[in-house]
C-alpha cells in the first residue's frame, strides 16, 4: 500500500518503516488508508500514495532506530494522516531535513489542503530557500499542480476569505507562486492554449 509512493530502490526501507507503523487507527476507524489515491509523475515513473491514512502516530516510539532516509519515509507517510497536527508535525520535520526529491510530492500535496497553519509553516521554511527542485516537479505535474492551486483557492474562499480578504497577500497564493512556481502560463499550458 505504501511502496508505490516511493522509488523502487527504497523498497527495503519502506518495508521496515511499514512494519513499525501501528495498525491501530484513530477513533477506531475501520480502515487504515483511504481508497482515494494521489498520483504524480516523477523521474520517469508514476508514484501514488493514499490520500489519507488513519493509523495513529506512534513514530516517537521508533524514530531513534531509523536512518535519515527511513525517517524521511516516515514523515512522508504521516503527512497523509487524518490528523492535521500529525500532518503538520511530520511535514515540519521533513522540511527541516535535507529531503530527497522523492519526498517532494508529499510536500506539494499537503499544501492544497485546508489547514492554514501548515501553509504558513511551509511558506516560512521555504520562502528563503532554493525551491527549484519543487518547481521542476510542479511543472512536470502541471495538470495536477494547477488543480492543487485551484483547490487551495477554494479553501481560501470557503474558510479564510473574510480574515484574509486580499488574495494577493494570502499565504497559500504566495507559497504556490513564490516557492512552487505557479504562473498563468502553467494554467494556459494545462488548458492546451500554449
Amino acid at each position: 500500500m505504501f511502496h508505490d509512493g516511493f522509488p523502487n530502490n527504497l523498497r527495503d526501507d519502506v518495508s521496515k518503516v511499514v512494519k513499525l507503523i501501528s495498525q491501530k487507527t484513530n477513533n477506531n476507524v475501520t480502515i487504515g488508508v483511504s481508497e482515494d489515491i494521489v498520483d504524480y509523475f516523477q523521474n520517469n515513473y508514476v508514484i501514488n500514495f493514499p490520500y489519507r491514512i488513519y493509523y495513529i502516530d506512534n513514530s516517537d516510539e521508533f524514530m531513534h532506530s531509523l536512518n535519515e532516509q527511513q525517517k524521511m519515509i516516515v514523515h512522508c507517510i504521516y503527512s497523509r494522516s487524518c490528523d492535521g497536527l500529525v500532518r503538520q508535525k511530520h511535514l515540519n520535520s521533513l522540511l527541516l531535513m535535507d529531503y530527497d526529491d522523492w519526498s517532494i510530492p508529499y510536500i506539494v500535496k499537503i499544501c492544497d489542503e485546508y489547514v492554514l497553519d501548515i501553509l504558513e509553516m511551509t511558506y516560512e521554511i521555504l520562502k528563503d530557500q532554493d525551491t527549484e527542485r519543487i518547481k521542476n516537479f510542479c511543472l512536470q505535474n502541471n495538470v495536477s499542480f494547477c488543480k492543487s492551486y485551484h483547490r487551495m483557492i477554494s479553501y481560501w474562499n470557503e474558510y479564510y476569505r473574510f480574515k484574509y480578504d486580499n488574495f494577493q497577500q494570502y499565504v497559500g497564493r504566495k507559497l504556490f507562486r513564490d516557492c512552487f512556481g505557479f504562473s498563468k502560463s502553467m494554467e494556459r499550458r494545462k488548458n492546451g492554449s500554449l
